[in-house]
């Protein structure tokens, strides 16, 4: 039987698989277009962006920026975007993306999302409880391409905003009648004779014991936020998660009248494809959840989507906080300057994996290193701070003398004879390698290739692809709170534009 006409167990207009920040937007968005939208979460929504920071890189003068006196253009922030994140997409869709930017921030507010303007005065790679307007990326680095202007917005709550930020696009979704399947993993595309996608073939624990569903629910929990800090024990209480899946999952068809969104997050969770495509950033802290496993691209692929920049990771080393750091020289094993320590994280770890080794210290005299300490208590949050503990104490070496500094940190010590400062001296590592006690989290950023003006997998009628499974504005390089922002844009794209197709044949088979 054609897969067009074969019945369904469900129905409905869209169906969006995964409910990060890109599902949820894309639904809501299909929602208010009149859309019936059914979204597909392997586990129970928030995806990678509950664990997040909440940050949403965002520009041209928000109203977030004006209260905080802040002057920022549309074009600062393109300039700024052009030279930083590359050429993933056109410069029409780039310019598009800071157009719309403070449009943007206030339809997220518009559903409830809480932003404030308080600024932070200091560099940092995210700022405490007192800020939420930041410096978030390398905008000082690049003060002779573009005004510099803080772009971080993260979301008004105490710890890691993610939570709050998924929460609040859930209620969203919620409150326009988007109907969910939790506990429901989207396994294989059904489309059509002519190549268009007409369903989704899945596996539900709807129908499991109580008690499985319950496992299901806890282990996963369990297993994301600590398996971020320790990836052993959250491998290990995922394990039951899959069999549990598996042996008691059962199937369900469920068929979409105009479209399939795939937002469901990157790669970072799957060992064969980053050995395949980005065999260099094994062993970096895997930031995200265990659905970020590939497999929306997987299916995406699999209907006869293609993809782009699966080579791209952003891995990072963050110098900051405290700021003091700042006042330091990075170098390689040969004493060279790495890169401007004022970069982003990412852009440092970039630099650091690909010196010798990757291997780097940063050198830091006496006062700068007193500095240092003054700072951590009142700039970092509980996550940030034993780290910045660790590195100014047991992370260190130190020497009277620039060459016996270098000596104890196995550098040359010939590369650091221009630096200035006043000892004794201290190197602190900061290499980018498997063990260590401040290990580098990484994230995916390529995806399958979308029609940068609706969000439809090239060349596959009826799919839609958002977020971390699309090519998207971050595909090329990272800073926080980009790739929010672009799960922002995209969804809402993607949401819009499926909800637009109506090509009829699957309303009758409504149950």
């Amino acid at each position: 039987m054609d897969a067009t006409t074969a019945p369904w167990d469900e129905t409905a207009d869209v169906i969006v698989v995964g409910f990060g920040a890109a599902g949820a937007c894309a639904a809501i968005e299909a929602a208010d277009a009149g859309a019936r939208v059914l979204v597909l979460d392997r586990f129970g929504g928030g995806g990678a962006t509950a664990i997040s920071g909440g940050v949403v890189y965002a520009g041209g003068g928000t109203a977030q920026q004006r209260a905080a006196g802040v002057t920022d253009t549309p074009q600062a922030m393109y300039d700024y975007l052009r030279e930083e994140a590359g050429d993933a997409v056109s410069a029409e869709t780039l310019r598009r993306f800071c157009d719309e930017s403070v449009a943007m921030v206030d339809w997220l507010a518009g559903l409830g999302v809480p932003f404030d303007a308080r600024l932070c005065p200091y560099k940092t790679s995210y700022p405490t409880n007192r800020h939420y307007l930041y410096f978030s990326g390398s905008e000082t680095a690049f003060a002779q391409v573009a005004p510099p202007a803080p772009r971080g917005h993260r979301v008004y709550a105490r710890g890691t905003s993610g939570r709050v930020f998924a929460a609040r696009l859930a209620a969203a979704a919620r409150d326009r009648g988007v109907e969910r399947r939790d506990q429901t993993r989207a396994e294989r595309l059904v489309t059509g004779a002519d190549g268009r996608v007409t369903g989704v073939e899945c596996r539900t624990l709807r129908a499991a014991p109580a008690w499985a569903r319950l496992a299901h629910r806890v282990l996963h929990r369990w297993s994301v936020k600590p398996g971020v800090y320790l990836p052993g024990l959250g491998k290990a209480l995922n394990r039951p998660v899959a069999g549990i899946e598996r042996r008691y999952g059962r199937p369900l068809r469920i068929g979409a009248a105009r479209g399939v969104v795939l937002a469901a997050g990157g790669f970072v969770f799957d060992r064969q494809m980053m050995r395949e495509h980005a065999p260099d950033y094994r062993g970096g802290l895997r930031l995200g959840t265990p659905g970020d496993d590939g497999s929306g691209i997987r299916l995406g692929v699999a209907a006869g989507a293609s993809t782009a920049h699966l080579d791209r990771v952003s891995i990072w080393r963050f110098l900051t906080p405290p700021s003091g750091m700042l006042g330091g020289r990075l170098v390689d094993r040969d004493g060279r300057r790495i890169c401007d320590e004022t970069r982003y994280g990412a852009a440092i770890g970039e630099a650091v994996l690909r010196s010798p080794g990757g291997r780097a210290w940063l050198l830091l005299d006496a006062p700068t290193l007193k500095r240092c300490r003054r700072q951590v208590w009142e700039q970092t949050l509980w996550f940030q701070r034993w780290q910045a503990f660790w590195l100014l104490t047991v992370g260190r070496v130190s020497g009277p003398t620039l060459a016996a500094v270098a000596r104890r940190a196995g550098v040359d010590p010939a590369g650091l004879a221009d630096y200035q400062g006043v000892p004794p001296y201290s190197m602190i590592d900061f290499s980018v390698r498997k063990r260590t006690a401040v290990p580098a989290p990484m994230l995916t950023l390529g995806g399958l290739r979308v029609d940068e003006n609706n969000g439809q997998a090239l060349g596959v009628p009826g799919l839609y692809a958002a977020g971390r499974t699309a090519v998207g504005i971050c595909s090329r390089s990272y800073v926080s709170g980009l790739s929010l922002a672009d799960c922002v844009f995209s969804g809402r794209r993607a949401g819009r534009s499926v909800a637009s197709e109506d090509r009829g044949g699957l309303h009758a088979h409504r149950g």
